[in-house]
């Protein structure tokens, strides 16, 4: 029986980014993976979706040339080539996660892995053959899939998950999104855009219901701006798929309506991959089809860890690469503080994108804080402006007392890549008076983010 230090079970930006983190604090490493390397977020998720999204806003910018002064003749979308780019990013990716794995000198265990008691593996190849695998500590980082409704069967033909959305032989006419996080939304962005009649259906009052209600209105008026037809407090109860398209029943305030398309995209949050894995066998505690870890992802079993969507914290890809890296240098003996949930950043990569950190205002009022709000419209800035660019905003929201950072709120062009000013002034405690006097540069998108404060501050200069 071969015998490691570290055994992951999984290699998604959790499992191999931890067995990495493992390798370079000198444990003896190995990683089990029933699919491919770098799991859903690099070949199914995060990864080809943005290449799918930039496919679009490129398509995007073609049919505006004019407003930019340009004139370009004949165009169109080759939509199986776009699909093609996507797929051949996400490879790319995964053969580097292959070169890290070499280079670290990490074992690549292929199979799927089941745990067993006394800190031991069973993986089953895809031949069937069995091979049992020990190690001082086993860590779970075995994420995620498209969550199933009762009343949303998914087929892969006509009900589908994310999976399918990525790889669609061709562009359908019309398509129906239920659910509006930041899967559905990202991909009803991007089918409108290439061309297909989007429906947006959500069960709660807003969509993007996880952020700011101000971020949601403003997504709302641009998808609707864009063609995208948005119904919120409704419902989906029953599917017809027996036609040649498919009939979806939705449940409003005003009654029942009966919407047609050819596809349905269920985007209704995911399910955690426990079953089968051998958990029950071991003894490990679960709840709400999460593992059960302390601050340290350390299960109630000891030598036994989990990490990323399996674990009650956000199922994000860079929260799971955290957890992994604080697990095994807590392993190794480091002193290491448990990661903070409340500064964690969540983006969604539509048109316009949406970055957010920390308490929304609700929230920071439903807490007791009296906050002060500081909000900067893009239409006031000059490089979006200059950039064909001006929807959206950045509103921030601060404690009136202490000036502590208490959120930030982003809907607009780039913005997924200025929320870290943000997470890292929250993480260093900096005031709204600090931001305010550290300078920043013009013309920039990141000036709003000053300004934003400045506003809350009543010094705001261009408005």
């Amino acid at each position: 029986m071969s015998k490691y230090d570290v055994i992951v079970l999984g290699s998604g930006p959790g499992g191999y980014v931890t067995a990495i983190r493992a390798s370079q604090l000198g444990f003896k490493t190995a990683v089990v993976e029933k699919e491919n390397l770098g799991g859903v977020c690099l070949n199914w998720g995060c990864i080809p979706t943005k290449a799918l999204l930039k496919s679009a806003q490129v398509f995007e910018y073609l049919k505006h040339a004019s407003d930019y002064g340009l004139s370009v003749g004949e165009y169109d979308k080759d939509f199986e080539a776009v699909v093609k780019r996507s797929r051949g990013v996400a490879e790319g990716m995964s053969k580097g996660v292959q070169f890290l794995m070499k280079k670290n000198k990490i074992d690549v265990i292929e199979g799927f892995g089941k745990l067993q008691k006394g800190k031991k593996v069973l993986v089953t190849a895809k031949d069937g053959s069995t091979t049992e695998y020990s190690a001082d500590n086993i860590i779970i980082a075995t994420g995620a899939r498209s969550r199933e409704l009762p009343s949303l069967p998914q087929d892969g033909k006509k009900v589908i998950g994310y999976r399918e959305a990525m790889t669609l032989p061709e562009q359908p006419k019309k398509m129906i999104v239920v659910g509006s996080g930041a899967i559905g939304i990202e991909f009803a962005y991007f089918y409108n855009s290439m061309g297909t009649e989007v429906t947006v259906v959500e069960y709660l009052p807003n969509i993007v219901p996880v952020e700011d209600e101000e971020v949601s209105k403003q997504l709302e008026r641009s998808f609707k701006k864009s063609g995208i037809k948005v119904m919120t407090s409704a419902e989906v109860t029953k599917v017809d798929t027996a036609g040649e398209g498919v009939k979806a029943t939705v449940k409003t305030a005003k009654g029942e309506q009966v919407l047609e398309a050819d596809i349905i995209l269920s985007a209704v949050g995911i399910k955690t991959n426990i079953e089968g894995i051998g958990l029950e066998d071991v003894g490990i505690a679960t709840d709400r089809d999460k593992i059960l870890v302390n601050d340290f992802y350390e299960t109630n079993i000891p030598g036994y860890y989990a990490i990323g969507d399996v674990t009650p914290g956000q199922a994000l890809a860079h929260v799971a690469s955290a957890e992994g890296i604080l697990c095994v240098e807590k392993i190794k003996g480091m002193h290491v503080e448990a990661l903070d949930y409340g500064n964690i950043p969540g983006c969604t990569y539509c048109t316009p994108e949406i970055a957010s950190v920390g308490l929304t205002e609700k929230k920071a009022i439903e807490a007791g804080y009296e906050i002060k709000v500081g909000k900067f419209p893009f239409s006031a800035s000059g490089k979006a402006k200059a950039s064909g660019n001006a929807d959206g905003f950045v509103k921030v929201i601060f404690d009136a007392k202490y000036g502590e950072w208490l959120g930030c709120h982003m809907i607009g062009a780039g913005v997924t890549d200025m929320i870290a000013e943000a997470v890292v002034a929250r993480k260093l405690e900096t005031t709204g008076h600090e931001v305010l006097k550290a300078v920043h540069p013009h013309p920039t998108m990141s000036e709003a983010v000053m300004e934003a404060v400045a506003a809350a501050y009543d010094e705001v200069i261009h408005l």
